[in-house]
């Protein structure tokens, strides 16, 4: 078959027939990563109440612990977006994979509110360095044209993940047998994806860009790069958008278990501890359907504009959740949309911050402004918390304050160039 032949028989192969089997596998990995770093962070929203009940706190000291995991996933998402670009993308992977499935182990022995905040804390650490590296390989693996469709394929994971505890914890938290000890049980299941790193190391190659530059680059400060003259102001907005769409994110998501399980005389929407894990798994299924359209609908209708409708529909969707769940009707038909739109954006993320830095920089360029933001979106979960306490407001109300990040992160992503589609900066 001559070469003009072979182009277009090219052409005419469905795109994931052109995908390779070792790109296939960087993209499994990444979402199996992020799947059960999803898992092990929401065993803790899940088992709220009965920490709550065990170890004698009150809502804002929950909403507290979740900040500090927030916020230390930030100094994770820094530390090992530098890990990455100077020891390699799957190493770091690997390593975050194990934290955080050992943290959870760890959360399971805790004997204080101290004891589990500390492990909570490492958690984090894991928690915010597997999405810097798993991002960055998928991205520096795939080819630019589908590069989009990778990354929200990978962000899927997360709603199985939040799938997967809630159903952990329907079964382990309803079981009688266990008594006031059952979420310790909860926590040992978070120890699971250690074993995906065995998998990893014997399958696995670094992306081939990262090689190159890495042999021929010399070692610099990376954060000179994304904090330079030349990217600075691009570093700058990445975080602020990452901030305020992380705010709202967590300031939604982290607190959904707690309103659906309150009683309504409290402003949830009265379902019970037990009973409000099932009525998670229509949010997450339509988190998965967000996730995984996102991009495509980008691929037709650009990233940018995509954006934009997300952020509006949640902005709205939020306060009318918040005030009308109060029906197993009104769960059902609401709570998936509120997953899809609440959900699918973050499937941007990955490919269009990669985009933005150089390979020298990428793992840190991703790392710094993901996770910087999430420092921003640390404070949510305290802040919700404290505002749910407060009289005639209720969680419902509180959760509606998230509008307005919404809305914000709208207009933030027009400051920042759109490179979908283009080989990536060497």
């Amino acid at each position: 078959m001559n070469t003009t032949a072979a182009s277009v028989a090219s052409l005419n192969q469905p795109w994931y027939a052109t995908i390779t089997r070792q790109q296939w596998q960087v993209l499994a990995a990444a979402k199996l990563g992020w799947m059960l770093d999803a898992m092990d962070f929401m065993l803790y929203a899940m088992a709220i109440g009965r920490l709550k009940t065990y170890f004698g706190f009150d809502d804002a000291t929950a909403g507290m612990l979740g900040t500090i995991t927030l916020a230390t996933s930030a100094l994770g998402g820094l530390a090992f977006g530098v890990i990455a670009d100077r020891m390699g993308r799957t190493r770091a992977l690997m390593a975050t994979i194990l934290i955080f499935s050992f943290a959870s182990l760890g959360a399971a022995t805790s004997q204080s509110v101290l004891q589990l905040l500390l492990w909570r804390a490492l958690l984090g650490i894991g928690m915010g360095g597997e999405w810097a590296s798993g991002a960055v390989l998928v991205s520096e693996t795939w080819p630019p044209e589908h590069r989009n469709k990778a990354i929200s394929i990978m962000q899927s994971g997360w709603a199985i993940g939040y799938i997967l505890a809630a159903l952990a914890a329907a079964v382990i938290l309803g079981s009688p047998s266990l008594g006031a000890d059952s979420w310790r049980w909860l926590f040992v299941v978070g120890v699971l994806p250690a074993f995906l790193t065995l998998w990893v190391r014997r399958n696995l190659q670094e992306p081939a860009v990262w090689t190159r530059r890495h042999a021929e680059a010399p070692r610099g400060n990376p954060f000179a790069v994304i904090f330079g003259r030349k990217l600075a102001s691009r570093t700058i907005l990445a975080i602020l958008l990452s901030s305020t769409i992380q705010f709202a994110y967590w300031g939604v998501f982290f607190w959904l278990p707690g309103f659906l399980s309150r009683p309504v005389a409290q402003g949830g929407a009265g379902m019970g501890v037990v009973g409000s894990l099932g009525w998670i798994i229509p949010v997450q299924i339509g988190a998965y359907l967000g996730y995984l359209t996102f991009g495509f609908i980008a691929d037709r209708l650009g990233r940018h504009r995509t954006f934009i409708l997300f952020m509006i529909a949640a902005a709205v969707l939020v306060p009318i959740y918040g005030q009308m769940a109060r029906s197993p009707l009104v769960l059902m038909l609401l709570g998936p949309v509120l997953g899809y739109v609440g959900h699918g954006y973050f499937s941007m993320f990955g490919g269009f911050v990669a985009e933005l830095f150089p390979t020298s920089a990428r793992a840190t360029g991703q790392g710094t402004t993901y996770n910087g933001g999430r420092l921003m979106g640390a404070f949510a979960p305290y802040v919700i918390g404290v505002l749910a306490t407060l009289p005639r407001i209720g969680i419902g109300l509180a959760l509606a304050t998230t509008s307005f990040f919404f809305l914000a992160s709208a207009l933030l992503i027009m400051t920042l160039p759109d490179r979908s589609g283009k080989p990536l900066e060497g």
